[in-house]
């Protein structure tokens, strides 16, 4: 983040390698097929602007999913259903209930396909650069790739004019494939900051539902319009609008939420208990050991909110910590402010589980080896409450500081006290989250 308060760096100035090959293959793909249909001219224009408008609109009105990932269905659905458009409405003089032989064939190309998305995510960003909203060039890079790839494969089968049954089973394996290409994607550039496998699980539980609903709209939409022509462009979209806005709205709940809590964990900081940006710290290497460790995107969020309020419980402490680092108190004086914390945050009556997550972080984790293990011992606490344990410890020794020695001596020190106060695991887990770090 930049030193200036409150501002934020447009997209592409955060761009890593992958994603910057994405959008450079992208705007090429774009370049080639704007050029060949600026040459050979719109086929069907009619239908082109229809689904532009459609594509716009999505666009327009795209929003953001758990683990920051930008989603616009609706133009998803459009561009997909323009690749997989087979005819444009029945012929004058066909017969009632007759085949794909007896509607008006869709002749457009690849290329037209891909200009005609492009055109319309183009024209639905521009009013989110007006306000000041900055768009995600990754994310419209791979939703055109995924539809240049669908038309690609798609458009030639229109041409050999099949039957019904081999034409929607060849709709069923491309928009499979693309799913399949899309997700794959995604983990590559992802990959920079999680195990490939994990980001590939990852990428599956998150979009495997929307990537199921999209492509059967597309396909619902190409199936209807060949049939019924443009008109069942807006029988059918319709419904899905307003879907979109209801999940648009629930995702702003969301997002505020989450800005709520992220303002009430500065409490600790602006009141001299912790370090400034510790709160931060401790949630981005929290999320990051969870996302190394297999946690679902639900499980994900909660640790996310218990990192940022982990330390609330300092509030009612007479006399501050030093530094606020908590790893340096006594064993006594950390369950208290935890038990604290967690109080404190049973008061909002939804964040219970959160509670007990911030409320166990503090207690240490012993591993049994057979009879080792005294009977009355504790159970450890959850895997959230022991990532928390090992990322406050961390930052509480490590800070804001870029030295990698530094880290690394900490690391060890932790290593030394696994299987006792840290989880062994969740401490290599941290190791490879820091590793990955950039060095600069």
């Amino acid at each position: 983040m930049s030193a200036g308060a409150g501002y934020r760096r447009p997209g592409w100035q955060t761009l890593d390698s992958g994603q910057a090959l994405l959008i450079a293959v992208s705007g090429l793909i774009v370049l080639v097929a704007v050029t060949q249909v600026f040459a050979v001219h719109l086929v069907q224009p009619d239908i082109a602007v229809f689904f532009g408008v459609l594509i716009a609109l999505g666009e327009l009105f795209r929003m953001v999913m758990p683990g920051n990932r930008e989603v616009a269905p609706v133009a998803t659905a459009g561009a997909l259903g323009y690749a997989l458009l087979a005819g444009v409405g029945p012929r004058p003089d066909a017969p009632q209930g007759g085949g794909v032989l007896d509607v008006v064939p869709a002749t457009h190309s690849s290329f037209q396909v891909i200009a005609v998305a492009a055109t319309g995510m183009i024209v639905g960003t521009l009013p989110h650069i007006a306000v000041g909203r900055s768009p995600r060039p990754d994310a419209m890079a791979r939703r055109l790739v995924t539809v240049a790839i669908v038309a690609v494969a798609f458009r030639p089968v229109v041409r050999m004019r099949p039957d019904w049954l081999p034409l929607l089973a060849v709709m069923g394996a491309v928009v499979v494939c693309a799913c399949f290409l899309d997700v794959l994607v995604a983990a590559v550039i992802r990959a920079e900051s999680v195990r490939f496998g994990i980001a590939v699980r990852d990428e599956i539980r998150a979009k495997l539902a929307l990537c199921a609903a999209t492509s059967a709209t597309a396909m619902l939409i190409a199936v209807a319009t060949t049939e019924l022509g443009p008109a069942a462009l807006l029988v059918f979209t319709a419904p899905i609008l307003v879907t979109q806005f209801a999940f648009r709205r629930y995702a702003g709940i969301r997002a505020t939420y989450l800005q709520t809590v992220r303002a009430l964990s500065r409490v600790t900081e602006v009141g001299g208990y912790v370090e400034t940006g510790h709160s931060r710290r401790v949630s981005r290497l929290a999320v990051s050991m969870g996302r190394e460790l297999g946690m679902s995107e639900e499980e994900l969020l909660e640790l996310e909110y218990a990192a940022l309020m982990h330390d609330i419980g300092q509030l009612a402490l007479g006399d501050p910590i030093p530094g606020g680092a908590t790893v340096l108190a006594s064993p006594v004086e950390q369950r208290r402010i935890a038990e604290l914390g967690a109080e404190v945050i049973k008061q909002t009556g939804v964040l219970d589980r959160v509670a007990d997550i911030v409320r166990l972080s503090s207690h240490p984790y012993r591993t049994a080896h057979g009879d080792a293990a005294p009977p009355d011992a504790e159970p450890p606490p959850p895997l959230a409450g022991r990532i928390i344990k090992v990322a406050n410890a961390y930052d509480d020794l490590v800070g804001d500081s870029g030295d990698r020695d530094r880290g690394a001596a900490v690391l060890e020190r932790l290593r030394l006290d696994s299987a006792a106060e840290y989880d062994p695991a969740v401490v290599e887990a941290l190791a490879r989250v820091v590793d990955r770090r950039p060095r600069h």
